[in-house]
């Protein structure tokens, strides 16, 4: 068991620790100009980020799908027809988001030349 002053000492270290981290964080921001071109900057990756995670997703919930319609097949009484289905159309949802995010950003912003474009995603 550790003493009250043991604690105490942890607890004043590690209060030390992000003291220091706190105040080189914010020593690294100049400005709100600064903190809005490091968020920019970050969109792009996000945006592959969202891109690949959507396609991976779409096309396992697809395996899932053809594995539960298997299921279904080989006894229809355990599982329902409406959980291949419910997962095949997730599936669709999420192979088709990226063509979504295109295209909303297409009519929302316009051409997308323009200073808050979201670079990075790409179509298959």
């Amino acid at each position: 068991m550790m003493s009250k002053q043991v604690k105490k000492g942890i607890m004043l270290l590690v209060g030390a620790i992000l003291c220091l981290c706190v105040g080189t964080a914010f020593a690294a921001v100049s400005g709100i100009g600064s903190v809005a071109s490091n968020v920019t900057g970050n969109l792009g990756g996000i945006a592959r980020l969202i891109t690949a995670g959507s396609y991976v997703a779409g096309f396992g919930f697809a395996v899932g799908a053809i594995v539960k319609f298997k299921a279904h097949k080989d006894n229809p009484t355990q599982i329902p027809i409406s959980m291949p289905i419910a997962l095949l159309f997730v599936a669709a949802a999420l192979i088709f988001i990226p063509s979504v995010f295109r295209s909303t950003g297409m009519t929302l912003f316009g051409d997308v030349s323009g200073v808050g474009k979201v670079s990075g995603i790409t179509s298959f």
